[in-house]
């Protein structure tokens, strides 16, 4: 049977057009979304676990606007497996505001330097590899593999964003210390708040920010709780990695949100939560433009920067 036959329908993003009460600074950015669609266009892949309802770049434009934010990071999604066709389009008509974040083959050797350049010159900055659905996790981390992919991308200066469960992993600082290139973990480290801020890979997590080997997206909190808003058992795991170093932080959306099964939040209130978990101005600063900038080589922002 077709795997796509069995992928459920996700639920759409709330579509209530409403700004939040926080202003964000000039120039920020939200480091973590996703253009799905339209599927006539750019259909999903077969081989996938869920069916997102098209999220195409206009109406995430239209949602920047109604937020308040200048400039978006897109990270491939899951359902387009390494067809990044989707994401390069949007990436070419907003070449000033929007970055990338690819997913490219598991064998390097697949993709040559010069489609890693014209990657690179479209705006992609980063490569997403998936390591929770790793099928023989007592194997460990795919650690050769990664650094294998690492040195093909370091010259290109690109960062590793990897999602994975870092509470599965209690040797995780040891065994990335010396990694060839930055590292990005998404969704906090994607461990659940009920591992707590004691877990072991999570110590791992914020080692690996003191000491600047990491950097963390503060993302998808209603992922990684059992709440909904204000996803108050979530509070220690951001104070934590706030605590760590805040000079490593990145926030996004993630729109449009894909795969939740719980009441689905609306962008606005997530802007709002940032508000509170981070209320100092200069941290907000920090994490929605200086950090961005740094780890995804965005120019000065200017008024007359590219629309979105």
């Amino acid at each position: 049977m077709n795997q796509a036959l069995w992928a459920p329908l996700c639920q759409a993003p709330d579509p209530e057009i409403r700004s939040p009460k926080i202003a964000f600074p000039a120039g920020a950015v939200d480091c973590h979304a996703h253009v799905c669609g339209p599927a006539s266009t750019f259909p999903y892949a077969q081989e996938r676990i869920y069916t997102p309802p098209d999220a195409t770049v206009e109406s995430y434009q239209a949602l920047l606007k109604m937020l308040g934010i200048d400039r978006a990071v897109l990270v491939q999604p899951s359902v387009y497996g390494t067809d990044n066709r989707a994401m390069l389009a949007a990436l070419k008509a907003n070449p000033n505001s929007f970055r990338g974040v690819a997913v490219i083959p598991n064998s390097i050797s697949e993709i040559n330097d010069a489609e890693l350049e014209q990657l690179h010159q479209t705006g992609v900055r980063g490569i997403r590899c998936n390591i929770v659905d790793v099928a023989d996790k007592s194997a460990g981390l795919p650690i050769q593999q990664l650094k294998n992919l690492a040195d093909r991308i370091k010259p290109f200066g690109w960062h590793l964003e990897l999602l994975m469960h870092v509470n599965e992993y209690p040797d995780l600082a040891k065994v990335f210390e010396n990694f060839p290139v930055d590292l990005v973990f998404g969704h906090f480290g994607y461990s659940h708040a009920n591992n707590g801020i004691h877990n072991k890979g999570f110590q791992g997590l914020l080692e690996l920010l003191k000491n600047q080997r990491a950097w963390v997206k503060m993302t998808g909190p209603y992922r990684i709780c059992d709440g909904n808003l204000p996803y108050i058992d979530m509070r220690p795991l951001n104070d934590a990695v706030i605590e760590a170093n805040p000079q490593r932080l990145v926030w996004g959306t993630d729109w449009p949100h894909v795969m939740v099964k719980k009441q689905m939040p609306h962008d606005a209130e997530l802007c709002d939560l940032l508000g509170e978990w981070a209320g100092d101005p200069v941290l907000k600063k920090s994490i929605l433009v200086d950090n961005p900038c740094i780890l995804y080589d965005f120019p000065a922002y200017s008024t007359h920067a590219d629309a979105t």
